[in-house]
Order: structure tokens, then sequence, then C-alpha cells
């Protein structure tokens, strides 16, 4: 490539000692559990929404819109604002505290920020379970938000730092598994609350939230801090004897004095918020921001949100769409672990390329058959056999998410930041996936109602449009270490021309290691 630079795309460069130790993998187990708290929540909520005692305490319009028996239109028996900003509210309150939470990551650590996540969720929950009014809804709604805020910043880079560049791909996807777990938890009790007598199951549903955010907020008391937190802490002694524990030898002299560089640099940044407007972190910016608004755009959180609802919506009795939630959500769960297995064998680019496909065909045919049965009208019923087969091609949608844009939406732009803007880069992450899953959360009900069958085409479109940035502009980061992430972007056929060669001279961002071959 002329006036390029022949760089190893799979990290060949360094071959860092150590290996997969039992203390790493239950690290990250216990830090993986920031993610049931999110999925929990993204279960929880769509359930409890379905639920006429909830809904005729707090939503009484919806309710009898819901029993209006002369009302035929089955896409609109749900729109209501009020209604998504019980949903959706917590995702503003995470955008906002994701920011803050960058803060709070870098000078006090990782697990600082997991444990203020988890203590403020569990206040959340607990005032949502004693809820008397909307207001009290909201409040607890917004401390949820400012949990998973600063759970979310926080657990992906803990987890990347904490696991071999060789496995990093499998571990960081435990967040992901979590999240899936916590949903299809959340899915299981909404099915048994729901039938409790007296109208209170849905104080259960919402209280249970009190659980996963106990687990996280215990288990970060016992969590260690990365190597990298403590070197940015100016604790380079500490850090060294942590990164001897977790890599389970001795010899961890390379990887250490590559960490070293990296801070050293890193405390030269006063503004990463500015800094990271520079051109050479024009790739990571650009992903920062487009991966997690592809990422909703999928339309998953529209099923997950509101499984419950849609298969009301689509036909299926109350009891009915309980279970198909509980269905759609262990599907969920199983499929991560494909991902887990295939992500650092495979790659990224593979699994996200594979579930875009299969993505895109899933919501062309659920479009087709809902249109089919009802058309534009809204009216008509659906027989069991042709119910399950909607349940079946929902579920190969969502295994297809499952495996690709789920877990690697949150992985990948956790390992390809710099150190110096990697807190700053990772709240950007998050605000713009929280922006989105509201904004998403807040408009799906509406558009269903006026897009009706034709709202699975708009996301299928979406679908092909996010796998084509992921084709020409996404390069393969597995197996490379995260100093050494700026050999990928140099050698990509586009990215390449934004990196400056002393940044990927030596190896690692600042110049040190392997050399590079320039030809012209």
């Amino acid at each position: 490539m002329a006036g390029g630079v022949i760089i190893s795309a799979t990290g060949a460069g360094k071959n860092y000692s150590g290996n997969l130790t039992m203390y790493v993998v239950l690290a990250c187990i216990v830090g993986s559990s920031g993610g049931l708290i999110f999925g929990y929540d993204i279960g929880i909520s769509g359930g409890v929404t379905s639920m006429n005692s909830f809904l005729q305490k707090f939503f009484p319009s919806v309710y009898r819109n819901e029993n209006d028996d002369t009302s035929t239109n089955q896409y609109c028996k749900f729109d209501s604002q009020i209604l998504t900003l019980f949903t959706s509210s917590l995702y503003l309150a995470a955008l906002v505290s994701s920011l803050f939470a960058s803060m709070v990551t870098k000078k006090l650590g990782r697990k600082v920020s997991m444990f203020i996540g988890g203590l403020v969720f569990f206040a959340g929950a607990a005032i949502n379970a004693a809820a008397q009014d909307i207001a009290m809804l909201i409040v607890g709604r917004i401390l949820l938000g400012i949990g998973v805020g600063f759970a979310n910043q926080s657990v992906p880079l803990f987890l990347s730092e904490m696991a071999p560049y060789k496995y990093r791909g499998a571990l960081n996807i435990g967040f992901q598994l979590m999240v899936t777990v916590g949903s299809l938890s959340a899915n299981i009790i909404n099915y048994f609350t729901a039938k409790i007598s007296g109208g209170w199951g849905w104080r259960v549903s919402l209280g249970g939230a009190t659980i996963p955010a106990a687990i996280l907020t215990i288990g970060s008391i016992f969590l260690p801090d990365t190597p990298n937190s403590l070197i940015v802490r100016n604790l380079r002694e500490d850090a060294k004897k942590k990164l001897q524990r977790i890599r389970g030898t001795e010899d961890v002299t390379e990887e250490f004095e590559d960490m070293i560089t990296a801070s050293e640099e890193s405390s030269k940044v006063n503004h990463p918020w500015r800094k990271i407007l520079q051109r050479k972190y024009r790739p990571h910016l650009i992903m920062a921001i487009f991966i997690p608004f592809f990422q909703q755009l999928t339309g998953i959180n529209v099923i997950m949100f509101y499984a419950p609802e849609l298969f009301k919506t689509i036909g299926f009795g109350a009891n009915a769409s309980l279970m198909s939630a509980v269905i759609t959500g262990g599907v969920n769960v199983l499929a991560t672990f494909v991902s887990i297995m295939l992500s650092d064998n495979w790659g990224r680019r593979k699994l996200f390329m594979e579930g875009g496909v299969q993505m895109f065909i899933s919501q062309i045919i659920v479009a087709i058959l809902i249109g089919l049965k009802y058309g534009v009208s809204g009216n008509g019923t659906f027989s069991q056999g042709y119910a399950i087969v909607v349940v079946f091609f929902i579920c190969t949608y969502v295994a297809a998410f499952a495996w690709s844009w789920g877990p690697l939406g949150w992985l990948v732009p956790s390992e390809i930041f710099p150190l110096e803007i990697r807190s700053a880069a990772q709240s950007i992450n998050v605000a713009t996936n929280m922006l989105f899953t509201f904004i998403i959360a807040q408009v799906f009900l509406t558009l269903l109602c006026h897009l009706k069958f034709g709202l699975f085409l708009f996301f299928a479109a979406w679908v092909l449009i996010m796998s084509s940035f992921i084709y020409f502009l996404l390069p393969e980061t597995k197996g490379v270490p995260l100093e050494e992430m700026s050999r990928v972007w140099k050698n990509h056929w586009y990215w390449g021309k934004y990196i400056p060669d002393e940044d990927v001279i030596g190896g690692i961002e600042f110049g040190k290691g392997h050399p590079v071959k320039s030809v012209d």
C-alpha cells in the first residue's frame, strides 16, 4: 500500500507472559454482575407495564384503552407517552450519570464506580417497590438510571483491563451474558408475580431489583483494582504486584512497562474531553458514537423492553405474552454463549456480519407474517400455530443479536480506546447508548401505532446500514493487546491516514517495542 505501513493485524508484535488464572476468572464473574442490574431492568419494566393492577393504579387511561372492546386496532392499544416515560426515564438519568462516572472511574478506580452504581440502583429499586404515585415511580427510575450509568461505564473497562488479551473477548462478553441472565430472570419473575392475587405482584417484581443491586454492591467491595487504574493513580508497586497475581507469573516486565509508558503519556493529557476531538482519535470517536447508536437501532430493545406488550399486541393472551417473553429471554442467554466461544476465534467482524444478515432476514419475515394477518387496519387474530411461527422468527432475530451486536456492541468500544482517553471515550459510548435507548423506548409504541408491521421493516433497513458500516470501517481487534491497538487502526485502508506514524512505531501507541515496516 503506497505510503502505508505493514503491520500485523493480530497483535503479533507482542506476546505477553501469563495465563488465564482462576483469580481473573472469578474477578471477571463478579465484575460482570454489573450487567445484572441493567438486564433485570430491561426485562422487568415491560412485564410490569403489562400487568392490569399496575396499569389501573398508575396509568388508568392505558388500562381502559387496553380493555376497550370497541377498539380493534391491535397496533395502538398501548400508545401512551406517559407509560413509555416510565420505562425510558431511566436512560436519560443513565446518560447524564455516565458522564460524571468517567471522572470517578479515572480518579478513584473502576471498583468504586461499580460500588456507587450498585448502591444507588438498590435505593431506586426500593423506592419503586414502595411507590404510591407516578412521582415516586419516576424518582425511583432516575436513581436506577444513575446506577446503570455508573455500572455500564466502569464494568466493560474493568473486564477489558483485567483479561489477558487472548481471552479478552470471552471475558468481556460476561457483561452482556449477565445482562441476558438479568433480563431472563426478570421475565420469569414477572410470569409468576402476575398471578399473585390482590394486585401487588408488580411490587415484588420492581423490588426484586434490589437483589442484583446487592450482588454488585457487595461484590465490588472484594474486587481488585485493575493494574491500569492503579498506575494512573500513581500506585505502581501495587500495580506490578497485582499484574503478577492476575497473570499468574512473576515475568510481567514487558506488559508492565508498556502500561507505564501508556500511563505516562496519558498523564500529560489534562483535558481528555478535548483530546478526543483531535484528528488522531477520529476513528475512536466515530466508533464510540456509531456502535452504540446502531446497537439500539437493531430494534432489540423494542423486543426486550416491551416483549409482553408486543406479544399481546400481535394476538397473545396476557399469560401467553409473558411466557413468550420468557422464551425470547432464554434464547438471548443461550445465544450469548456462542459469542463467548467464538469472539476470540472467529473474530468480531465475522460475528457482526453473520448476526446482521440473520437479523435482517428475520425482521423481514416477521413483518410479512404480521402484515398478512393484521394488514394496515390492525384487525385480526393469531391462531396458535401461526403465533408459534412468529415467535420462532423473533427468536432467530434475538439469537442473532445475542451473539453479535449485543455483546460486541459493548466489547469493541471498551477495547479500542487508548488509555489517555479511555474513561472519557467510554462515557461517550455509554451516553450515546443511553440517549438512543431513551429515544427508541419513548417513541416505539407510537411508531408501532403509525408504522404498524412496517416497523420491523424500518429496523431491518437500519440493520442493513449498520452491517455495511462494520464491513467497510471496523478493523478486526481480536487477539490485540490494549496497548498495541493503534497498529490495527494504522493498517486500516481508511482510518490509517488519521493515525500518526509515531503512534505505532514500536508497536504501541507511544513508541515502544518492535519496529514497523514502511513501504512506498
